[in-house]
This record gives structure tokens, sequence and C-alpha cells, in this order.
């Protein structure tokens, strides 16, 4: 949007699901019906039509194009807008990327120079990939860190909530609510707590 030569960011928006295609949303929202574009991790996360959604946005300006991204995750945010800063992606091709392996994926291949997943994206040459390696590398280490991180943690609860007696099933939906960026034995409060709701 644009007001006087100045442009408004949106960077989220909550509104009810009317229309929802592979490539975009519309999410009404005090009478107004802003057309998202999506990438399909986030395409699959949708609830069905009439459903409140809230989508985290990015408003992407050009002189002759302008377009609102939106995602699940801040998570994903951030790597769309690192993604579009490459020489020769812009957002179609991010959204590609995005679609076609999920954050953890693309930073641990980034992380592990493994050009050739990488390549396997539609429209995505060896050429673009490479500079992908060189450029994201280090903004990714974090990201790739963070999930490694997460994932120990997560096997770590599930085994010492298993332990308790709980079962896989109930354990799926504990955790989901859990940031597993804790301890141990912080995170075996917050299952417990969430057992106890």
């Amino acid at each position: 949007l644009e007001q006087q030569g100045v442009f408004l960011m949106i960077s989220q928006i909550t509104g009810i699901l009317v229309q929802k295609e592979p490539q975009f949303v519309v999410l009404e929202t005090s009478g107004i019906g802003y057309e998202i574009e999506v990438p399909m991790s986030t395409y699959f996360e949708l609830p069905k039509l009439g459903n409140e959604v809230k989508l985290i946005t990015f408003f992407h300006v050009r002189e002759d194009n302008q377009k609102l991204y939106g995602f699940k995750t801040f998570k994903e945010k951030l790597v769309f807008k690192n993604l579009i800063k490459v020489n020769g992606i812009g957002p179609k091709v991010a959204l590609a990327i995005l679609s076609g392996m999920s954050v953890s994926q693309l930073a641990k291949s980034i992380e592990d120079n493994q050009i050739e997943n990488i390549t396997k994206i539609p429209e995505i040459g060896k050429k673009t990939a490479e500079r992908m390696l060189i450029e994201l590398k280090e903004k990714f280490q974090d990201l790739y860190k963070d999930d490694t991180s997460k994932s120990e943690n997560k096997t770590e609860l599930t085994k010492a909530l298993i332990s308790l007696g709980y079962s896989d099933k109930e354990i799926k939906i504990t955790i989901n609510d859990i940031s597993l960026t804790e301890s141990l034995e912080q995170n075996i409060k917050l299952a417990l707590r969430n057992f106890a709701k």
C-alpha cells in the first residue's frame, strides 16, 4: 500500500480464509480481501475455507509491481527475504525453493554444501545453487544449529515422556505446543503442564 509516496509495511494479517489456491490465498479482514502469494509449505498447513488464519507477511515493492507474500512462520519469512537477495533469485523462485524443501532441509543442504539437493528444485541451476551456498552459508548457520538443537531436544523429551508412560500420540500433540529451546528438565515440566490441562 502506498500513501503520499510512503510505503506502508504489512508484516502480519489475520483474517477469514475465503479463497485458497496452490499459488495464493485471499484473507478477508475488515471488509478487505488481501491476495497473498504463499509457498506450498504454507498452503498445506491452511485450514478449510471460512476459518480464521494468521499469516506472517512480506510486502515486496518494485517500480512495476507490488505483492504480498505470506508464511506460517517467521523463519520462513526470514529465509524468503534472504533468498531474494541472492542474484538470480526473485520472489517466484524463492517460493519455489520453500515449496520444494523445508527450512531445515534447505539450511542443512547449505551447511553441508549439498548442491545436488538444491538443483533438484525447478528453476534452480548449478550456478544459482553455488551462489546460494556462498552467500547464504553464514546467514543460515544459526538456522541449521537451531533446528539441530531442537531435533535433539525433541528426541530426549520424547524418550523421557515415554518412560513416564505417555503414548506416542499424546506426546506428539503436546510437543507441538513446546518451543523445545529450554533444558530437558524445563521441557518435561512444560509437557506435564500441558498434559494436566
